[in-house]
């Protein structure tokens, strides 16, 4: 069905779409988490008519824009990957995918362009309600251009409403409300749309805090601090909670992801969860992943050589079984069309049968070595539990901010403006090592235990690809320069007086 592929050609197709997507993560999380704090801003305008709240969120709107614009072009980009670089993943599964791609493009983006116009060029034309309303519609727009795009990645790392159409060789949708709606996507939509907003809160934090280090703007910089330390704890609390949420499913439905984020190669019962090294909290791993502090956690090992008994009662298979089973579905998929070919009815019949007994083992059919399940342990490991422990410090920070604001020496403590302002880099680095973790440890699968990344490559030339990395590399960078460098002008202008 799907041809050999050329591995170096793979991983440097696999390095372009990690390069597109990581440049791109870097102005998404600020664009939804401005989003909301200048909402805020313009929202307390609106209820108290005082000026200074219209002028703070101009501010916020300008710097919104600014990233806005950039990350764009950087997500149109990432899209048009899946048909160049990765056709046979967009022919295999395109009616599925394409679906929240399609209604992210028509209803969430068109809804941005709409209102993001008024809200910059609408302040002395419109009414206060209207503009306000455009802003919080913006903001809004691209929360639900996130949640189709999180749809579409939570489908990849948990199929479901689909059926495989032996006629077309492709996956069909069968139920859209299970797609758009599923457990994994409602709770990595809650988790990364939340962790933008701690994100976006940090970023206005230490601005305002470079004010008050630059003795600039005092009202503006502590107003826009307590707005943002109030929305940063907030986020930062749900998307913890979320987060433990998510460790369960992850262990529900990608037992080798979690393996992999705790080095856990030969697991148990009533495992323990590691901090680092020997650092170890009793039974916690267990919890975590079954909701019982004795319950079994499969490390690495044990996935691979199968026997232990799964959640429903089964026992599960060794991969080496899937494997089999995955080959027997793919030569009963080659017999079918031969057979429709021929016309042979009866043949077509039994071959549909066999596929549909070992469909759920397709995608090992394309696996040549059980280890190549296994993705970067040292990777995930430590990318996770970087997540995990800015996301501590970050609460611990927002509380700290908030404390001062309440006893009145926001702008005063000199030494938790340098804080603020370095914290900056340790949002982007929180954010990216989070989708590290997602990315990365679902690999080597392109779509969670049914296709396989090199079945879902395109066969293209090497060079060629390895061309189009160095020119978005090139062209990304030159982007992402120009706009710090916009960003860091606006900045030293500082808010303008409103007209």
């Amino acid at each position: 069905m799907f041809e050999s592929i050329d591995t170096s050609m793979i991983d440097w197709s696999r390095a372009q779409f990690a390069l597109t997507a990581m440049y791109h993560w870097l102005f998404v999380p600020l664009t939804l988490g401005l989003a909301v704090i200048m909402g805020v801003m313009e929202t307390l305008y609106v209820i108290t008519g005082n000026e200074f709240w219209k002028r703070t969120a101009k501010f916020w709107i300008k710097l919104f824009g600014i990233n806005f614009a950039v990350g764009v072009a950087t997500g149109l980009i990432l899209e048009f990957q899946f048909g160049t670089n990765w056709s046979n993943y967009s022919w295999f599964v395109g009616d599925i995918f394409g679906a929240p791609l399609a209604i992210e493009g028509i209803l969430a983006f068109f809804m941005e362009a709409t209102f993001v116009a008024v809200m910059f060029f609408g302040w002395n034309k419109v009414g206060k309600k209207f503009h306000l309303a455009s802003t919080w519609l913006t903001g809004l727009g691209a929360t639900i251009s996130a949640w189709w795009i999180l749809v579409a990645n939570s489908w990849m790392q948990y199929p479901v409403g689909m059926e495989f159409n032996p006629d077309t060789v492709r996956n069909e949708m069968i139920d859209f409300m299970a797609v758009a709606f599923s457990p994994v996507a409602v709770m990595k939509f809650l988790h990364t749309v939340l962790s933008c907003w701690m994100l976006g809160a940090v970023f206005v934090i230490g601005v305002s805090a470079w004010y008050l280090i630059r003795k600039r703007e005092k009202e503006f910089a502590v107003g826009s601090m307590k707005i943002a330390a109030w929305v940063g704890l907030f986020a930062a609390l749900v998307t913890a909670g979320t987060g433990d949420k998510s460790a369960y499913q992850v262990a529900q439905v990608q037992p080798m992801k979690l393996a992999a984020m705790e080095a856990l190669y030969d697991g148990g019962t009533a495992e323990p969860l590691t901090i680092v090294g020997n650092i170890k909290i009793p039974k916690m791993l267990s919890y975590l992943a079954t909701h019982d502090l004795d319950g079994y956690v499969p490390g690495i090992n044990n996935i691979l050589l199968g026997g232990y008994t799964l959640p429903d009662g089964s026992k599960a298979l060794p991969v080496i079984e899937k494997m089999n089973r995955g080959k027997k579905a793919i030569a009963a998929l080659a017999d079918f069309r031969q057979a429709k070919q021929e016309g042979g009815e009866a043949k077509m019949m039994a071959s549909q049968k066999v596929i549909e007994e070992n469909m759920p083992y397709f995608g090992y059919g394309y696996i040549q070595d059980p280890n190549s399940l296994v993705p970067n342990v040292w990777m995930l490991f430590w990318a996770f539990r970087v997540m995990v422990g800015l996301g501590m410090y970050f609460i611990l920070f927002f509380i700290v901010i908030l404390f001062l604001a309440r006893k009145h020496k926001l702008s005063k403590v000199t030494w938790l403006h340098w804080v603020a302002l370095w914290s900056i880099p340790l949002a982007y680095i929180a954010s990216q090592a989070g989708w590290i973790v997602a990315e990365m440890g679902r690999q080597p699968w392109a779509i969670q235990d049914l296709l396989p990344l090199n079945a879902a490559v395109s066969n293209l030339q090497t060079g060629s690809v390895q061309t189009t990395f160095f020119i978005f590399l090139i062209m990304f960078t030159v982007l992402l320069i120009a706009e710090i460098g916009i960003m860091v002008k606006a900045i030293k202008k500082g808010p303008e007086e409103s007209k």
